[in-house]
């Protein structure tokens, strides 16, 4: 993918989001990092009070089985969400004109229901991978090669 100088690029996942501005060309980017954030996202075991069960039926034999909200994952989607919010303020005072999203499929398909139509107007590749872990070298290599 041809990265434009001036570009901007969201490393995100449920927990973690990197921006970066592409001070480099396209045949050479070189992001630098504009902002970083993270949230402390426990396990769903730490967050939740009690365990799965069973409803009994009233006047059938058995029951129901229910299952746990996944207290972890509202987090990580409620994150996504909060993302794509930052992205729409700085859409709107046009602080970018090309974004490139990287995020793992699930975050991805969080962040598109929340997307703006200036971010739409303005978004010039997604690639679904995690790498917020990465280093920025990586990073750069393989937006480079997508």
């Amino acid at each position: 993918m041809k990265l434009p100088h001036d570009s901007f690029v969201v490393v995100a996942d449920g927990e973690k989001m990197l921006f970066f501005r592409n001070e480099g060309d396209e045949e050479h980017p070189n992001l630098q990092v504009e902002r970083k954030r993270s949230q402390d996202n426990p396990a769903n075991s730490e967050l939740k009070a009690n365990r799965s069960g069973h409803v009994g039926n009233s006047g059938s034999p058995g029951g129901s089985s229910y299952q746990d909200t996944d207290f972890h994952q509202l987090a990580e989607d409620r994150f996504a969400s909060e993302t794509a919010d930052l992205l729409k303020k700085r859409a709107l005072n046009n602080d970018f004109d090309k974004l490139v999203i990287v995020a793992p499929p699930r975050t991805l398909g969080e962040l598109r229901k929340h997307y703006h139509s200036e971010v739409e107007k303005r978004l010039v590749g997604e690639i679904d991978k995690d790498l917020t872990g990465h280093p920025v070298a990586e990073i750069e290599k393989i937006i480079a090669n997508a």
